[in-house]
């Protein structure tokens, strides 16, 4: 999968820092972390440092290893003690600006990021997925998770994807507001480019632990199939064809075989 094109260098470290930051204050080493989340310690040091970018799948397996939300990785202080509520604060991103994230089915751009105490992660989303069994390939089923969300399209068709309702078009200008705990997933309804802008309000930190889960699973499940290693002939059969193999390719080993049972 492609790595993420933050806009800048301040942008591409600051999740790491962020990351650094959250391990520190959970009293955990490197080594603590990747047992956690799977990824090698080295590759845990250059997140830190801000040397790689950090794709979705290993943000959503940091934010589980941490036990935080995935909104907490994507602030850029990396002092996250409270704070009084802000007055006045706002933040700009110009056209491609933001911390880009991707996955097979969704390319992702999380906005405001550097905003601490959200009450909601503002996302403009290009859609890929063009059916269901492309979207279950990846995420094993529907994503949900605790809170509220709204999708406004912006550029194609969508189709919003429910496990309670019929399959729901949208074409440019239309919106949807909906309980995210239900089911859901985008796809793409038609060959043009579809891009959409998603706000996600979760109910609080602790109730997106739903949604952390899916993507972490859905990751394993996609690194799973390139990291196994081939199971050992286990029938006598296998073991045969196995054998039988590995002779055709050493012919001088079947030579030797067939001399000794001459000799015989």
């Amino acid at each position: 999968m492609p790595s993420p094109a933050p806009s800048s260098a301040s942008t591409a470290s600051a999740p790491g820092a962020t990351i650094r930051a959250l391990r520190k204050r959970a009293g955990m080493t490197l080594s603590d972390l990747s047992e956690r989340t799977g990824l090698a310690v080295s590759s845990l040091s250059k997140l830190e440092m801000g040397h790689i970018s950090l794709s979705y799948d290993k943000l959503m397996l940091i934010s589980k290893g941490l036990g935080v939300d995935i909104a907490r990785l994507l602030d850029t202080a990396s002092d996250h003690a409270a704070a009084p509520e802000a007055r006045g604060r706002r933040v700009v991103h110009r056209a491609g600006e933001g911390l880009r994230v991707q996955t097979g089915s969704y390319d992702q751009r999380y906005l405001a990021t550097e905003l601490l105490n959200k009450r909601f992660v503002p996302i403009v989303v290009e859609l890929h997925a063009r059916t269901l069994d492309e979207f279950f390939a990846e995420f094993g089923t529907f994503i949900r998770h605790a809170g509220e969300e709204f999708a406004f399209v912006i550029e194609g068709e969508v189709e919003l994807h429910t496990d309670l309702y019929a399959p729901l078009r949208l074409k440019a200008g239309d919106s949807v507001y909906f309980d995210s705990e239900m089911g859901h997933a985008y796809l793409k309804a038609s060959d043009a480019p579809a891009r959409l802008v998603a706000v996600c309000a979760p109910r609080g930190h602790d109730e997106s632990d739903a949604l952390i889960e899916t993507f972490a699973h859905a990751a394993e499940r996609r690194e799973a199939p390139a990291e196994a290693e081939p199971a050992p002939a286990s029938t006598p059969s296998a073991r045969r064809k196995a054998a039988n193999g590995a002779a055709a390719k050493t012919p001088s080993g079947a030579a030797k075989t067939t001399a000794s049972r001459r000799k015989r």
